[in-house]
């Protein structure tokens, strides 16, 4: 029984570290990569002022009043 709880500590500390640095890369190449992806394509032909102009027309904007 002597040094037990050491042991064990050693065992569990590297098991977390482990499964925490597998949860990391899971996150990043599962959920931010792809984000990061959509977001480059959906910006890469996005026009602001023709979107801009849409909303304008719609009346969004109370600044700006539809044409």
């Amino acid at each position: 029984m002597r040094r037990l709880l050491a042991r064990r500590m050693k065992f569990h500390l590297f098991g977390a570290f482990f499964v925490s640095m597998g949860c990391a890369a899971l996150y990043k190449f599962g959920v931010a990569e792809p984000r990061k992806r959509a977001y480059a394509e959906f910006y890469k032909n996005y026009d602001a002022m023709k979107d801009f102009e849409a909303m304008r027309a719609a009346g969004v904007f109370e600044s700006a009043p539809p044409k």
